[in-house]
């Protein structure tokens, strides 16, 4: 595992309140070169460590933290899991008891005319995804404002248009043709990664349309079109009081692996 990827392992641990040490082994082929293990900050062996040190391959440590990763959003949520009641089978009727006497003659048809059965109601329509149009300004400015963001109508229309140059149009999620979802996406290039950085830099949906996986259908969204623009990985950037919203993205697979300072200049 490279250096770059062991970095990431450690910020995971640190993350959880734990502390990853790597063997001081430097010759390959030796016992203990490449191994890992986490201890808690007092140095309590905690996973992969014995009495030599480090004895546990980087990806047997990745995986339990992502086990922990997943107890902790299981926690965040509250779920829980309600057995299913079974059905009990339906009653067999009794049979009808032997008779001699003549059957009696089924009844004559009624002339009656009977009226024709409802036709069954069409299926819910389902949100669609497609990109922003300077047409959208004014509901996307409004779905902006939900998070506290201060914008206009006219800056945001000038803005679909900068970032539809660029290829890096906002997605925004439709339900017979109105406007209830955005998502905006952003590329970079940054000379510490071999390949480019995708970023969604901002997920809202309308109120009256959440809870029905509109954000998951955004989210996926990007992540496709950002992979087609060349991105290896995909950061998500959130405010901290945004505590449910933290819950979606580790359910959605993301990990926190660092933290965002903000300088205004």
């Amino acid at each position: 595992m490279s250096d770059e990827r062991l970095d990431q392992l450690a910020e995971s641990a640190r993350n959880r309140g734990l502390k990853l040490v790597r063997s001081r082994v430097r010759t390959p082929g030796k016992r203990r070169f490449g191994k890992v293990g986490l201890t808690d900050k007092a140095g309590k062996a905690v996973f992969g460590m014995d009495a030599k040190g480090p004895a546990a391959n980087p990806k047997e440590v990745e995986d339990y933290l992502r086990t922990l990763g997943a107890k902790d959003w299981g926690a965040s949520l509250g779920v829980a899991i309600m057995p299913r009641k079974r059905k009990r089978p339906p009653r067999k009727a009794a049979p009808e008891p032997a008779n001699d006497a003549e059957p009696t003659p089924p009844p004559k048809p009624k002339t009656e005319h009977k009226p024709s059965k409802p036709r069954p109601a069409p299926p819910p329509p389902m949100p669609k995804i497609r990109d922003a149009k300077p047409g959208d300004a004014a509901a996307l400015a409004k779905l902006i404002r939900l998070l506290d963001h201060k914008v206009g109508d006219k800056g945001v229309k000038k803005r679909i248009a900068a970032l539809a140059r660029d290829k890096l149009s906002p997605l925004v999620a439709t339900l017979d043709k109105k406007v209830i979802g955005l998502c905006g996406i952003h590329r970079m290039v940054a000379i510490h990664r071999e390949q480019a950085v995708g970023r969604i830099t901002i997920l809202v949906v309308a109120e009256a349309a959440r809870k029905r996986g509109v954000g998951r259908l955004l989210t996926e969204g990007a992540e496709a079109r950002l992979k087609k623009l060349g991105c290896a990985m995909v950061e998500i950037t959130s405010n901290d009081r945004l505590t449910a919203a933290h819950a979606f993205y580790r359910h959605m697979g993301y990990e926190r692996t660092s933290m965002r300072f903000m300088k205004k200049v």
